[in-house]
């Protein structure tokens, strides 16, 4: 149960008020499995690595690099924002966003919290202060910053001439990629008790479709903000606020105008992306991203269990579950292999045929919590400590 995520503010408070709690028993407090013994079949390198900033402490947030045109952009929660050339990690500029407040050592963090995106020739960043940032990528300068609804949780996603922003309270909103100005704002609603974080738009078709706290899938016309169609995917129900929890925070994935869209406590979606209409769903929840390739499904759900699953149907073909509560980060694909981070900082590489592990190695003592991203022959992770290393086979 990955309660990393978990935001409800005066929570704690109140549970303690009213003498109730997030827990039916003491059973419910779960226990990380042992790291398992794996035999590699190949020893993957750390190419190089460098530091960006501080990283993101013990704090939620969805930054991880970003890769283009043979350089890589990343940050860190501060405000510290890097580009490095992804063949030696040498850096190419580095900027700072917190705030200045004349004296040097007590500048306000900018609480980077939403990104790191690049397209085009600007990097896209957004803050737990309700801020969306362009840079250049040519020097790191500011091309225009923009104060948007809420928190910018999710990472910034660019389409059409569209920056989309989907906010910690419910707010979808479209900025000009250009200068940064307002185009329109989708209220999305939210619940009272949510996760700590946003799913981001996936786009297709002059459409945005965005996952919602209120458990729903919203499409959204990306031109006028107009709403095409909503369908609930999950349910608040159970015994517990944790059980009552119907986020769908991952981003949908869209193939062949089918969508792919994934609950916490929910169920695992395709629909119709033109109505709206559920054509199939499984019982499977999970708070990261998952991969859809080659008409499979590759996960992990709430749990830490690795599965995939086919496109047609959601039928399991494979489970691995030795790194069950390790809190993993979500997959990447890269070189034919599944590969995972979790929070002790290990890297876990799996065949995707039957889900068996082909290598694992300890690459830092911080810990992982966003997903790897493939730069062409490389694999960049980023560690809580603000370390980014790009690794290869």
């Amino acid at each position: 149960m990955q309660l990393r995520k978990l935001l409800v503010p005066g929570l704690i408070s109140l549970a303690l008020l009213s003498g109730c709690s997030l827990f039916n028993s003491e059973e419910d407090v779960v226990k990380m499995s042992p790291l398992p013994q794996v035999e590699n079949q190949f020893t993957p390198t750390t190419a190089w690595k460098t530091s960006v900033g501080n990283g993101i402490g013990e704090f939620y947030s969805n930054l991880h690099p970003a890769w283009q045109d043979g350089n890589v952009y990343a940050a860190d929660r501060r405000g510290t924002v890097k580009a490095v050339n992804a063949s030696d990690g040498k850096e190419i500029w580095k900027v700072d966003l917190s705030e200045k407040t004349g004296f040097l050592s007590s500048n306000r963090p900018a609480l980077l919290s939403g990104g790191v995106t690049v397209s085009g020739g600007h990097v896209y960043v957004g803050s737990e202060k309700a801020q969306v940032y362009a840079l250049d990528t040519s020097d790191g300068s500011v091309a225009w910053q923009t104060k948007v609804a809420g928190e910018a949780l999710s990472r910034p996603v660019v389409s059409d001439g569209l920056v989309l922003i989907h906010t910690s309270n419910g707010m979808l909103q479209a900025l000009n990629e250009s200068d940064g100005s307002l185009k329109w704002t989708a209220n999305l609603d939210m619940s009272a008790l949510t996760l700590r974080g946003e799913s981001a738009p996936a786009t297709a078709y002059g459409a945005a479709v965005v996952g919602g706290d209120n458990g729903r899938v919203s499409a959204v016309l990306m031109q006028q903000g107009q709403l095409i169609w909503q369908q609930r995917i999950s349910q608040a129900t159970g015994a517990t606020e944790i059980d009552r929890l119907s986020d769908v925070d991952t981003t949908p994935v869209i193939v062949n105008g089918i969508v792919y869209a994934l609950a916490y406590n929910g169920n695992l979606t395709a629909l119709d992306l033109r109505s709206g209409q559920i054509m199939w769903k499984r019982e499977l929840g999970s708070v990261n991203d998952f991969i859809v390739d080659n008409n499979r499904i590759y996960m992990v759900d709430q749990s830490d269990r690795i599965l995939a699953l086919t496109t047609d149907g959601g039928v399991t073909q494979w489970t691995q579950s030795d790194l069950l509560h390790r809190n993993l980060t979500a997959p990447a694909l890269y070189n034919g292999y599944l590969v995972v981070g979790d929070s002790e900082g290990y890297m876990h590489w799996v065949d995707i045929n039957d889900g068996h592990f082909v290598a694992q190695q300890k690459v830092d003592s911080s810990g992982f919590l966003t997903e790897p991203v493939v730069a062409s022959d490389k694999l960049l992770i980023q560690a809580k400590d603000g370390t980014l290393y790009a690794i290869t086979r």
